[in-house]
């Protein structure tokens, strides 16, 4: 299984520390609104990341953080004269909704940040002991990235030549040098605030992930992934606090999504083009829609989302669909059909190499439809493997049934039978008008006549 490592930047074979265990790293949402299609890009990118792992025989524990305490959720509370408490929860709960949509699977863990302040404060402690951080004229602490030799690393960005810019935390709390970044941050009033060693106040964003993932999955593990934007400031700062901490490698493998556009405009609010899941549903598409859309896309590559593009994904999955259940009713009708294993292994082998070739989503679902046009395999070896893709491809294929036909139209359709084969096709083609203009299709196959309900 090769997968691109941002650090080393090319492809490289994926060996995990722990044998057919992976210790994988996901950053998770802050919880001050609700997630918007980039955001759920990345979430199924991991999503792909950890089912093809599995797919390829390793057993994954997963840890995705939730920041519930973060500027941008202290705003909002403010703004809704709420408590960050609820604020959090409303939208972590939403998260949870979301995901649960587009079929993403759980990770076992997800840690809150205001739940590990203890990890947090203790690794400051050894930053601090170590010398790698100081504490600012207001009592806020402080990395010191000029003692940190390696860094910019991830980012391949020279320490020497940083400027102060948008990427850069402002100077808020009277640091020494302008891109040194808050391990804590001091009170301040109104603000929520947690005892420690340095005064009150709560920690940054960045000290979250470290010792939370850490504590976890250890010191130095697999895989951490996330989008692009995390890899710096974000990911370069995890990597700089936590080896400067430990002494020892934090992550084997940096993986990261790139960007989703829409109308080819990077997604904001002021533009009118920023989407969540639910605007998505208010217009009728189905959220597995977007996740098909998703991997028709590979993950380093940019996505630009436009409404065409989704209903494009959407009938796509839905003659996807139609498939299914055209093969689930010829199955039904099949008498000791030949099995071929030898073309059966071929595919499961072209499918496997797909997404083992840096979650080559797109060529997996090239396989799945070669897969359905092949006319060598009968129609239960087809959705045997179909089930077995869809396990890494998350697309829900298992569960898909031909829809309740009621009896009425039933009746119907056995008339027109018996009209075809009495040759009447006059009447039969009444019936199938008929049919139709109650919602209805009739396709004549090989295996006998498939009532399906018209899609709209």
């Amino acid at each position: 299984m090769l997968l691109f490592n941002a650090l080393t930047v090319k492809k490289e074979k994926f060996r995990p520390l722990r044998k057919k265990i992976v210790r994988l790293y996901t950053c998770g949402p802050t919880v001050y609104d609700s997630a918007h299609i980039g955001n759920l890009r990345a979430y199924l990118f991991e999503d792909l990341l950890r089912r093809t792992l599995e797919y390829n025989g390793f057993r994954v524990k997963q840890v995705m953080n939730l920041t519930d305490i973060d500027d941008k959720i202290i705003k909002r509370a403010k703004k809704e004269n709420k408590t960050v408490k609820e604020i959090s929860q409303t939208y972590a709960k939403k998260f949870f909704k979301d995901i649960k949509k587009l079929n993403i699977e759980k990770a076992e863990v997800y840690p809150k940040a205001t739940a590990h302040i203890k990890e947090i404060t203790g690794l400051i402690k050894k930053l601090l002991k170590k010398g790698y951080a100081y504490q600012g004229r207001d009592n806020s602490i402080y990395f010191n990235i000029s003692k940190f030799k390696s860094y910019g690393r991830l980012s391949k960005l020279d320490k020497q030549n940083l400027k102060i810019g948008s990427r850069i935390e402002a100077d808020e709390y009277n640091k020494e040098e302008a891109w040194d970044f808050a391990l804590w941050k001091a009170k301040k009033p109104g603000e929520p605030f947690w005892p420690s060693p340095w005064g009150d106040g709560r920690p940054g964003w960045h000290i979250e992930c470290s010792a939370m993932s850490m504590k976890y999955l250890g010191q130095t593990f697999d895989i951490h992934t996330g989008g692009v934007d995390n890899i710096f400031p974000h990911h370069e700062n995890e990597i700089a606090q936590s080896e400067a901490a430990t002494g020892k490698k934090f992550v084997n493998y940096w993986l990261h999504a790139e960007h989703l556009l829409v109308d080819n405009k990077k997604m904001s609010k002021s533009l009118a083009n920023f989407f969540t899941l639910s605007d998505l549903e208010s217009r009728g598409f189905d959220p597995l829609a977007f996740r098909y859309l998703v991997l028709l896309t590979h993950y380093r590559a940019k996505l630009n989302f436009t409404w065409d593009t989704l209903e494009a994904a959407g009938n796509a999955l839905n003659n996807l669909k139609d498939e299914i259940i055209h093969l689930k009713f010829k199955a039904s009708k099949e008498k000791n059909p030949k099995t071929d294993k030898k073309l059966a292994t071929s595919c499961q082998k072209i499918f496997r190499e797909a997404l083992s070739d840096d979650l080559n989503s797109p060529q997996a679902l090239a396989v799945i439809w070669q897969l359905i046009k092949e006319p060598r395999l009968p129609a239960r070896q087809k959705l045997d493997l179909l089930g077995e893709f869809d396990r890494a491809l998350g697309l829900n294929l298992a569960r898909i049934k031909a829809p309740s036909i009621p009896q009425k139209i039933r009746k119907l359709a056995e008339s027109r039978e018996r009209f075809r084969n009495n040759q009447q096709f006059i009447q039969a083609d009444q019936l199938r008008k008929k049919i139709e203009g109650l919602g209805y299709m009739v396709e004549d196959t090989p295996s006998g006549a498939l009532v399906i309900k018209r899609r709209r």
